[in-house]
Formats: C-alpha cells, sequence, structure tokens
C-alpha cells in the first residue's frame, strides 16, 4: 500500500514522455540562455538606472518595475523550469510548487499592470496633462508600482491550494478544471482586457500623433504661402489660422517630453535647472512655454519625434509580450482536452520565456540613453581586468 502511494506520488510530479525525451535537450539550452540573458539584461536596466542620472525619469520608474518582474522570473524560476525539463520531473516538493505557481503567474501579472501602465501614461501625456501630473508625482508612481504588485499578489493567493503539476508542460500552475471560474476570470481580466486596454491606448496615442503630425504639414504649407503674399497676416495667426492651434498641438506632444519621458536623448543639466528626487530636470520651457513661432517648431518637431520614438519602443515590448504570450493561450483555449502532442505544448511554454529575458535587448537597440548606460556599466565591469591585464604587460 505504501509503495503504491508513492508511486502515485511520483507519478503526479513526472513528466515523462517518449515523445519529448530528445525535445527536453532543446528546452535546457533555451531556458539557460534565458536566465543568463534575463538575469543580466535586466540587472544591467535596474542598475543603469540607478547609477545614470539622466535615466532617472518617471517613465523609466515604469521600465525598472518591468524589468524587476522579469527579473523575478529570469534569476528564481527559470532556473527551476530547467531542472524540471532536464530531469523530466519536479524535484521541489509540493509546497514549492505551489510557491511557484504563484510567482510565475504574479511575475506574468505585474508585468502586464505595468504595461498598462506605460500606455495609459503615454496617453495622458499627450490628451490629460492634468492628469497625468498627478498621476506621475513622486507618490503617484511609488502608490501605482505597489498596486501593481498588491493586485497581483491578492489576485493569484487565493489559489494556493490549487497549484499543482502540470507534466503537458513540464511545471507548476493552477490546476485545470479545479478553481474555475475564478481561473477563468483571473486570465480574462489580465490576459485579454489587460492587452486590449493596452492596444486600445496605443491606437489613440497614434491616432492623436497623426492629426498632429498632419496639423504641423498644414502649418508649415500656410506658411510659405503667406510668405509669398505681399500683406502679411496679423501676428498670433496665418490665413488659415493654423499658428494658435499648431502651437497647441505641439505643445501636446512636446512639452516635458525630454523632461518626463526623454530615455533616448536626454539633455545634461544645468545650474537653471534643479533635479527633484527622481534625477528630473524643470526647465523654464515647462513653466512658460515660449510662444509659438516659426523658429520654434523646429525644436518641437525634434521633440515630437523623440516622443514617437520612446513610444515605438514601448509598442514593441507590448507587441513581443503579446507575440510570447498568444500561442500558449490560444492552444489553451482550443485543446481543451489535451489531445495536442505534449511537445507542442511544451514549445508553446517556452516560448513564453523569451518574454522574461527580450525587454533589455529592444531597449538596447532602440533607446541611445539606455544603451549609453549599458555601455557604462559594461566599461565598468571589465575595468579592473583591464588593469590587471595592464600591470601584467
Amino acid at each position: 500500500m505504501l509503495l503504491n502511494v508513492t508511486n502515485q506520488t511520483e507519478d503526479a510530479f513526472s513528466c515523462y514522455s517518449a515523445s519529448v525525451e530528445g525535445y527536453r535537450y532543446f528546452a535546457v539550452l533555451w531556458g539557460c540562455a534565458v536566465t543568463f540573458t534575463g538575469t543580466v539584461g535586466n540587472l544591467m536596466t535596474v542598475l543603469a538606472f540607478a547609477l545614470d542620472s539622466q535615466l532617472r525619469t518617471r517613465f523609466n520608474v515604469l521600465i525598472v518595475n518591468l524589468a524587476l518582474a522579469d527579473l523575478l522570473y529570469c534569476t528564481i524560476l527559470q532556473p527551476i523550469s530547467v531542472d524540471s525539463y532536464l530531469h523530466l520531473r519536479w524535484r521541489s516538493g509540493e509546497v514549492l510548487c505551489s510557491a511557484f505557481g504563484l510567482l510565475l503567474f504574479l511575475s506574468n501579472s505585474v508585468s502586464i499592470i505595468t504595461l498598462c501602465l506605460v500606455a495609459i501614461s503615454r496617453y495622458l501625456l499627450v490628451a490629460k496633462r492634468a492628469l497625468f501630473e498627478r498621476l506621475s508625482s513622486n507618490w503617484g508612481l511609488f502608490s501605482l508600482l505597489l498596486a501593481s504588485w498588491a493586485l497581483g499578489l491578492v489576485s493569484f493567493l487565493p489559489l494556493w491550494s490549487v497549484f499543482v503539476f502540470v507534466p503537458q508542460v513540464c511545471t507548476c500552475s493552477f490546476h485545470r478544471t479545479e478553481g474555475r471560474p475564478y481561473t477563468t476570470i483571473l486570465l480574462f481580466f489580465y490576459f485579454f482586457v489587460g492587452l486590449a486596454c493596452v492596444g486600445t491606448f496605443y491606437f489613440l496615442i497614434y491616432r492623436r500623433v497623426r492629426v498632429a503630425s498632419k496639423a504641423l504639414l498644414r502649418y508649415r504649407f500656410s506658411r510659405r504661402s503667406s510668405k509669398k503674399k505681399p500683406a502679411p497676416s496679423a501676428p498670433g495667426t496665418d490665413d488659415s489660422g493654423m499658428e494658435s492651434g499648431m502651437a497647441t498641438v505641439s505643445s501636446e506632444l512636446s512639452v516635458q517630453s525630454k523632461e518626463d519621458y526623454n530615455g533616448d536623448t536626454a539633455s545634461p543639466k544645468t545650474q537653471d535647472e534643479p533635479a527633484n528626487q527622481l534625477g528630473e530636470s524643470k526647465p523654464k520651457s515647462a513653466i512658460a512655454p515660449a510662444p509659438a513661432t516659426a523658429e520654434s517648431h523646429p525644436a518641437a518637431s525634434g521633440e515630437d519625434a523623440e516622443f514617437k520614438r520612446v513610444t515605438r519602443m514601448c509598442f514593441a515590448v507590448f507587441l513581443c509580450f503579446v507575440c510570447c504570450f498568444v500561442p500558449f493561450l490560444i492552444l489553451n483555449i482550443v485543446d481543451k482536452g489535451g489531445r495536442a502532442p505534449q511537445v507542442l505544448h511544451m514549445f508553446c511554454a517556452n516560448l513564453t520565456w523569451l518574454n522574461s529575458c527580450i525587454n533589455p535587448v529592444l531597449y538596447a537597440v532602440m533607446n541611445r540613453q539606455f544603451r549609453k548606460g549599458y555601455q557604462s556599466l559594461l566599461t565598468r565591469a571589465v575595468r579592473p581586468f583591464t588593469c590587471i591585464w595592464i600591470k601584467r604587460a
């Protein structure tokens, strides 16, 4: 009797199958690469934010929160998953299986909430400036980040008793039938409502920026037309009435784009630009914007381009998250009976691993300031070895 109970317990924590015996080595190599890349990349993101004053902006606080969620997965959870795939068995016990499942969904939920906060803040920057200022204060940001972790923990902690080992993906997750309909509501809220919210706000940003770009083109055309006329229009407006309108549209996209969301071309601080607790500069133009003139618009256009570049980077992070998780979600919805090959379930689950390590790569490729921060960290890291080599030479 005792032997039968032991065998049943071992079978409950086993994901062995002849069809995945060869695939597991690929999964182990994949997992090791994700562990190394994600740990180093996300740790460098946090350190770059801490050491580079130009990176300590309100927007980058959200980036660091996303990096911490990914760091939790890459540093703690991913090595455990690699061990499970290597032995095709969960070897850490029932309690740690529940803890693993809780931390796994906590990391994913914080990532989704942070992506929502990034998209909403980008939209508020150009549409609801007063509300953006209130939410992006030091206390406001701290409250939002704390709420993102608290909400994720409160959401999935009630599932502690239903976190079990799932042989199809060789990892711990919640039971497919136990815990319903609560688990279904949670997944729908986070992965469908949350990601749809992110996509909606980026669409609104795109539409608003497109309107501003068209207004800028009409403004430039009207300026060229007015210069050809012998009698210029009254100051402050041209024949089409575009100058004052263009000033409003441009200010929505450019005012404080350097100050709050400039992770790409942050300008050095001067004595006239005191820094707050997050290391942000407060240029005089943010308090009293200069009048809209023909000479001021090239600078505004540059700031608008900066806003677009940072927004494109954020949207790329969102797209990568969707691409990593959608195949796994679709497979679990379509194949409720578990009839699909186990190796297909494992591959789709392994695809989600990439999400935790790909963001630092996007920052390095699409954000010049983060790229400089990474280069500075690497220079500091290799400097002691360089000194030793020079001394020996």
